[in-house]
């Protein structure tokens, strides 16, 4: 028998529950996927995504 006990902090929990998540079900698994920024990013999304698209191309 385990005796461990296992704790949770509550504040972990709510800042979790706080965060978006994308959900999706594949067969009887469901995948729960959250979503985060970096509070200290300086490129925008446009930016990382002509980023991303330029490196595609250059792979090519």
């Amino acid at each position: 028998m385990n005796t461990e006990k296992t704790t949770i902090s509550t504040d972990a929990t709510q800042q979790e529950n706080d965060r978006p998540a994308l959900v999706k079900k594949i067969g009887r698994t469901t995948y729960r996927v959250h979503i985060h920024f970096s509070t200290t990013s300086t490129e925008t999304m446009s930016d990382k995504i002509k980023r991303m698209l330029k490196n595609e191309i250059q792979q090519m």
